[in-house]
């Protein structure tokens, strides 16, 4: 047997493979897996009868595969964060969450005497009113922080900005509450507050946008950095316009041997023409590496339930808020995904709401049925509304949905009251109602909207509990934790087409592990998310996970 193989023992390896689901040892040779199994098996493949006993207390899992996040969590921690709940940064610290108006001020203020060029915006981003009692951050919050900086907060969702007045008054939006986006304040004049694209890209034109500003390396190394502290081994960056310096960075990171995650970028198709968006995708499938994977579209159709930008069917928002926007005409979505779908590329398509939902099955079914396509995989992204009608749909034209587990901690509350009210709240993320149907399912974070934590995500499909601690359809939605796991791992590679490659410990497969100090099957179901991950192993090169 080659000496180049390593034997790592375990106490447990849950493997995530059903024909073999737990082992004590794995054997692992240039990069891949030869054989998971006892001792006794996986023997004969240890070198001179050694094997490395460095996770002899330790439980590995497949590594965790985040379906649907964003290079942004790299790029944000390099910015004042001002959301209400703690978070850990990808050094592994934990930062503090902001309780109040007054305290998000004083966080500013603070960022803003360390800020050297005066002329400079201060970016900062997570604040949601909604965990704050509904606070509004308005102009006149930011115009304590200063009057003469432009200063620019983004909302938790990434769908709304605040700006103070100078942002207003220089992109001449104060007086313009007619135009779409622009929320009115109580004096008439605009609040600071813009929701959409189109009065926040007025906006980014004048302060600069931190979500497309030139990519580095640093953002990149921070983003495989907060994928190693939560054991993740495979990620997205779901919304990206794969510039060429984008490019440029993801291809030199990925080709370094010890960057520690494998990365799955999706084209975002507003900032294409679809016929520019295929032949970009086409040959960028041809240019990735292992660690490296191209062929997604994303198309985003709706806002956003909790922002109240979202698309909702009949009886609408539950406490009479207009309904939500469209980011892609109703009358245009069609003839994009056909093209997409004729082209067989796979679409990863935002719907929050239950109108959008709605709407992307009409495509798709006009698509499939046009030019039918085995195992095309369009997934549906958030689909926080959808019901047992449009999972059956969703089953039957063969498509997958990701759903967002981490709503019910964050936002369950506020749909429960607010936004959809009590028997649409309980089937918030039904993840339950996908498994019955049969609908191939995965959960996400959608960092860094919410914290970058597969263990996290998983425990709040497995309890169901909103932050106030309300259950939501914990009887009918929840899922068990292996089934949990499982989404987590070869569930989320099997929405990426990844599922030959990552999403399982079983011969073949990349040597990708999550390493945890406890086992997620023995431990309470309440605390699973409080499962301490060591680090990860990515193509058999162990990374220790950074603690600060």
């Amino acid at each position: 047997m080659s000496s180049d193989t390593v034997v790592y023992a375990a106490r447990r390896i849950v493997t995530m493979n059903p024909s073999r689901p737990f082992a004590t040892h794995v054997a692992v040779r240039a990069g891949r897996i030869v054989a998971a199994g006892s001792e006794a098996e996986i023997a004969q493949f240890a070198p001179d009868g050694r094997i490395d006993m460095r996770f002899r207390d330790k439980v590995l899992l497949p590594g965790f595969v985040e379906g649907h996040s964003h290079i942004m969590e790299g790029i944000m921690w390099s910015l004042p964060y001002v959301g209400a709940f703690e978070r850990r940064s990808p050094e592994g610290r934990a930062v503090a969450g902001v309780a109040d108006l007054d305290a998000i001020v004083a966080r500013l203020r603070e960022a803003e005497a360390g800020t050297a060029d005066p002329d400079a915006t201060l970016f900062a981003w997570g604040f949601d009113p909604l965990h704050i009692g509904g606070q509004k951050l308005a102009r006149e919050a930011l115009d304590r922080v200063s009057t003469t900086r432009p200063i620019m907060v983004i909302h938790a969702s990434f769908h709304i900005s605040v700006v103070n007045t100078l942002v207003l008054e220089r992109t001449q939006l104060l007086h313009a509450t007619d135009i779409s986006g622009v929320v009115a304040g109580a004096d008439g004049l605009a609040s600071g507050e813009l929701q959409g694209i189109a009065a926040r890209l007025r906006a980014f034109r004048l302060v600069g946008n931190p979500l497309s500003e030139l990519l580095t390396m640093s953002d990149v190394q921070r983003y495989a950095s907060s994928a190693c502290v939560q054991g993740v081994t495979t990620i997205t960056d779901l919304h990206n316009d794969l510039s060429e310096n984008t490019l440029d960075l993801y291809r030199s990171a990925t080709q370094q041997p010890d960057f520690g995650v494998r990365l799955v970028p999706a084209l975002a198709s507003a900032t294409h023409g679809p016929d520019q968006a295929i032949e970009k995708i086409v040959g960028l499938r041809e240019s990735g590496n292992d660690k490296l994977h191209y062929g997604i579209v994303k198309l985003v159709v709706d806002g956003s339930i909790q922002g109240f930008t979202a698309r909702l069917r009949w009886p609408g928002y539950h406490n009479g808020a207009p309904n939500g926007l469209w980011y892609i005409a109703p009358e245009e979505l069609p003839r994009l995904v056909d093209l997409y779908h004729r082209a067989g590329i796979q679409l990863h398509i935002h719907t929050n709401g239950d109108e959008a939902t709605e709407l992307a099955l009409d495509a798709v079914e006009k698509a499939q049925t046009a030019h039918p396509r085995p195992d095309h995989r369009h997934t549906l992204q958030h689909c926080q509304m959808a019901d047992a009608a449009q999972f059956r749909r969703m089953k039957a034209l063969g498509m997958c949905v990701n759903l967002f587990a981490n709503h019910v901690f964050y936002w369950g509350d506020s749909h429960y009251e607010l936004t959809m009210g009590p028997e649409r709240a309980n089937r918030l993320d039904a993840t339950g109602t996908a498994q019955r149907i049969g609908v191939p399912f995965s959960i996400h974070s959608d960092a860094p909207v919410t914290p970058l934590s597969p263990l996290f995500t998983a425990w709040c499909a497995v309890n169901r509990v909103s932050s106030s601690g309300r259950k939501l359809g914990a009887e009918t939605e929840a899922l068990s934790v292996e089934r949990a796991l499982n989404a987590i791992t070869i569930g989320a590679a099997y929405t990426l087409k990844l599922d030959h490659l990552v999403g399982s410990i079983e011969a073949g497969k990349y040597a990708d592990f999550a390493v945890l100090e406890q086992d997620p099957l023995t431990v309470a179901p309440e605390m699973l998310k409080d499962v301490p991950v060591w680090g990860t192993v990515v193509g058999g090169i162990v990374k220790e996970a950074p603690r600060a």
